[in-house]
């Protein structure tokens, strides 16, 4: 059975995954009579079985060996990282080929959008890849709040995170013009969701954090009038599902990380970089004002659910 496999190692976060996805649809074009595994945390499986470029996901965790039963695939793909660790744990599962970058071979470029770097990383050894087909199959689940507009305050860091009062304007703002708002977050950011509703004057009921799972998040994204939050998985979840969004970006610039340039997305970001991973709020963040997000939520267009992929 290995020697029929394809093992994909991207063993990140629910963005990690998102912006894999065309890297993995190709990998799937290209070796159709394979079984594409994802190495990905488990968590993620019920996502990575929507997008349809994926047999199965097994369990992996960051720079840990992979599950003996990925050993001695056909090809195995670094969608990790540049290496060496990354690398060397994908050698010990001694697979036919190995796809990965290298100082040799293709050569890892500082800077480039995460999306084309993984599809340049297949096009340049061989196989061919386009980084425009993001969109994922909506879930077989009932959205909590269909065509609310969703405030997700949260992010993995605190450079990342806008403040919990400016959210709370934006939440006024929109509730005023009659929509319906629900804040979103994982059980860990439960508390600030609850702060920027109370502030907002939104009902308990508004607060959705820590109260869905991975399937029941990307169903109301699916079906969300529109969304507003950080540089995030949401984010990534919102380009998946074609729902028009505004990304406040900080430390990171969206030429790396931001949606597709296609009309339904906006992003703001002030221009300067900083530690994404960093302990004190970004500075260029804390530049975007309540006015530019609220003019931007105010030029998004229509709400469109369409699963259907870009394509190339």
């Amino acid at each position: 059975m290995s020697a029929r496999r394809v093992v994909a190692l991207r063993a990140l976060g629910l963005g990690d995954l998102l912006t894999g996805v065309p890297a993995l649809r190709a990998l799937r074009r290209a070796y159709p009579e394979h079984r594409i595994t994802l190495a990905a945390p488990a968590a993620l499986a019920p996502l990575a079985e929507l997008t349809g470029a994926v047999d199965e996901t097994v369990d992996a965790v960051p720079l840990a060996p992979l599950d003996r039963r990925l050993h001695g695939a056909a090809v195995a793909v670094n969608l990790h990282g540049r290496g060496p660790q990354s690398h060397r744990i994908l050698l010990a599962a001694r697979p036919g080929r190995l796809i990965a970058f290298s100082p040799s071979g293709v050569v890892w470029r500082a800077g480039e959008h995460e999306v084309v770097r993984w599809c340049r990383l297949l096009e340049e050894s061989g196989i061919p890849a386009g980084p425009r087909d993001l969109r994922v199959a909506a879930p077989d689940a009932d959205s909590p709040a269909p065509g609310a507009t969703v405030i997700h305050p949260g992010a993995a860091s605190e450079a990342r995170r806008w403040l919990a009062e400016r959210w709370a304007a934006v939440a006024r703002a929109e509730r005023g013009e009659g929509r319906e708002v629900v804040v979103t977050g994982s059980a860990g950011e439960r508390a600030l969701a609850e702060r920027v509703a109370r502030a907002a004057g939104l009902p308990d009921s508004a607060v959705l954090a820590g109260r869905t799972s991975l399937l029941e998040l990307a169903a109301l994204i699916a079906e969300a009038g529109r969304v507003a939050c950080g540089d995030t998985g949401v984010a990534h979840l919102a380009t998946a599902f074609g729902t028009p969004s505004v990304v406040l970006f900080g430390p990171t610039p969206p030429d790396e990380w931001g949606p597709p340039d296609n009309g339904r997305h906006t992003v703001l970001w002030a221009g300067r970089r900083g530690d994404p991973h960093g302990s004190q709020r970004d500075r260029g963040l804390l530049e975007i004002r309540v006015p530019a997000v609220l003019d931007a939520l105010a030029a998004l267009p229509a709400a469109r659910f369409d699963p259907a992929p870009l394509g190339r």
